[in-house]
């Protein structure tokens, strides 16, 4: 499993964005190196184990859209929300929950960076196949400075009000 000090793994996310008229932004899904995405920028990066799930849709991610403006104050560049799902379900999600730039809703779809970062949920008992542990990671130019991991059904650490006060400190 990542820890504390590891560089990000070498895998490519995919963002579906929309313009601020409500169309699409681009003519697909957008690849995201993430090694590039985060070299020189410190990220606040939350995964969740899918789209449109009640706690992530209820609290999670508004909650990271709440606090967006107080990360950035703390020196948070962007803010990024992965997901095992496809980068279209995510850019509808994204449209759903009104992140508008606030928040880059990045697809992982065929579970790689949940499957380098050693953080899989194994939900294939419950039809949903291997999804992303729900977490999150301040990262600082392509490394981790904090890691916060769920335990299994519990919404404690992974939250937007956590990484605020670990990115303040």
């Amino acid at each position: 499993m990542i820890k504390i000090g590891d560089t990000l793994p070498a895998a490519t996310l995919m963002e579906y964005q929309h313009a601020e008229d409500g169309t699409c932004a681009t003519s697909g899904p957008q690849p995201v190196n993430v090694q590039e995405a985060a070299a020189g920028k410190t990220i606040a990066l939350f995964a969740v184990p899918g789209a449109f799930t009640p706690t992530c849709s209820a609290q999670h991610v508004p909650g990271y859209v709440e606090n967006a403006d107080a990360l950035k104050a703390a020196g948070v560049d962007e803010i990024w929300c992965v997901s095992v799902n496809d980068a279209f379900v995510m850019g509808a999600w994204a449209k759903d929950q009104k992140t508008g730039r606030k928040v880059r809703m990045l697809a992982d779809g065929d579970a790689a960076f949940a499957k380098a970062t050693g953080l899989t949920l194994d939900l294939n008992g419950k039809g949903l196949g291997l999804r992303s542990n729900r977490y999150s990671m301040l990262i600082k130019d392509g490394k981790v400075a904090q890691l916060n991991v769920e335990a299994p059904g519990k919404f404690e650490v992974s939250d937007a009000a956590t990484l605020l006060g670990q990115a303040r400190a």
